[in-house]
């Protein structure tokens, strides 16, 4: 792969190109279903790709190709050039700043642990997690599914300011979803593990307890009256607040003003009691790297401290659009810490005493732009500091700079399923509607 870039950058230049950059990738995966004990699907796939963006001064131009023979590397090169001398100038385009690449070898972050599972090996898996799950209740009456999936990849990164390194990863995962059933009412649920090591997944047994568990409790669901009352967002949901917030910090919401957040840097955004940090050097972790999609270093950086927001996401381009510099976030945001606080789960629950427990949600009613934010959920309705009863039917809804600010407590009970680390959080108020 390194050769294949190499010789990408060196037909670029000799096509005139001022700068050049490439990735070069190969990947493979296999993923299968077990339902009802039999298998519903194996997939694999094995892919390789290149793509290669050139730049004659501020003309910008990007092509890519999955054939990597040195003639088809060529036309993409060519195609690429082509569409450079085509495009309008834009004075933010170009390569990173040369003194902002990663400089050296960078040291192994623990990130590949291929699985190495045979098909029949996996589906032994899948089926071990889907009996655990149908085994909890007799009123689980049907299965959606155990899926077992791994994924292996590497690549080469490349640009023609000298930089190129590139690592292998790998990403493995089992989930499963069962449906229960009782006086005509039936409800689902599910749950997954994923790591890049496969030796620190939850075993598969435990994967399918909790979603026969959650099915079966969300069974009897209610509906609510509508009202205002304090939220809790599940572990497994509240980085997806953490997402929204991300978005809103991102270079291409704030250059193109469709973000919430616009002028508010060094303002108070979240509570007094919220801190992120942002730490791409985490050993093992799904989000983690030496340096950004462009070959910028990356570094350790509070990005909310004492709820002031304390930076942005930006990558180069975003960074030039802004007048400001880039963070090392070209590709998205890296292992993102949201300090916990004391409490465990059951702790949350006595804080709030009263109110909602949110454990899915649905739909996509987020305004950027405003940070209006109304979604269907399920969950379950909480007074006395207990859980009292499943509530279906409802739509939370409010402002997501109010809820930022009204984050009451993050629990310490941190999940870890992609690039946010988080505990179930606490909100003060926001407003139910139901009946």
């Amino acid at each position: 792969m390194a050769d294949v870039a190499r010789r990408a950058l060196a037909f670029a230049k000799q096509k005139g190109a001022s700068g050049c950059e490439v990735e070069v990738s190969a990947a493979v995966g296999q993923s299968v279903t077990v339902r009802r004990g039999e298998v519903e699907t194996v997939e694999y796939n094995r892919d390789k790709g290149l793509g290669i963006t050139v730049y004659f001064g501020k003309r910008r131009g990007n092509a890519s190709t999955s054939d990597l023979a040195p003639d088809a590397v060529e036309r993409t090169v060519e195609a690429a050039c082509a569409i450079a001398r085509h495009t309008a100038e834009d004075e933010a385009a170009g390569l990173p700043d040369r003194e902002r690449l990663y400089e050296g070898t960078p040291p192994d972050l623990d990130l590949f642990h291929p699985w190495g599972l045979e098909v029949e090996e996996a589906i032994e898996v899948a089926r071990r997690s889907e009996a655990a799950a149908l085994a909890v209740d007799k009123r689980i009456t049907n299965s959606e599914g155990a899926t077992v999936s791994s994924y292996d990849s590497d690549f080469i990164l490349a640009n023609s300011l000298g930089f190129l390194d590139g690592f292998p990863n790998s990403k493995s995962s089992i989930g499963c979803g069962v449906v229960a059933e009782e006086k005509g009412g039936m409800q689902r649920d599910y749950w997954y593990t994923t790591h890049r090591n496969p030796a620190k997944l939850d075993a598969a047994e435990s994967v399918g307890r909790i979603a026969g568990e959650r099915a079966i409790r969300r069974l009897g669901a209610r509906k609510l009256s509508t009202l205002e009352a304090p939220v809790i967002f599940e572990a497994n949901l509240a980085g997806s607040l953490i997402a929204h917030f991300v978005a809103a910090a991102s270079g291409s919401s704030l250059y193109r003003e469709s973000s919430f957040l616009i002028d508010r840097l060094g303002t108070q955004v979240f509570s007094p009691g919220v801190r992120i940090v942002e730490d791409p050097h985490m050993p093992g972790e799904l989000a983690s790297g030496y340096y950004d999609a462009e070959g910028v270093a990356t570094s350790r950086r509070t990005v909310v401290d004492a709820g002031v927001l304390e930076g942005w996401f930006l990558s180069s381009y975003s960074a030039r659009k802004l007048g400001l510099a880039t963070t090392g976030n070209a590709g998205g945001n890296h292992n993102l810490l949201i300090e916990p606080g004391p409490d465990d789960f059951e702790g949350l629950l006595r804080r709030m005493g009263k109110g909602l427990l949110v454990t899915d949600l649905m739909g996509q009613g987020v305004n950027p732009v405003t940070g209006d934010y109304s979604r269907g959920a399920v969950g379950f309705w909480v007074e006395g500091g207990r859980i009292r009863f499943p509530v279906e039917e409802i739509t939370i809804a409010g402002n997501l700079l109010d809820m930022f600010k009204g984050i009451v407590a993050v629990g310490n009970d941190v999940l870890v399923r992609g690039s946010k680390h988080t505990g179930s959080i606490l909100v003060d108020r926001m407003t139910i509607a139901g009946d």
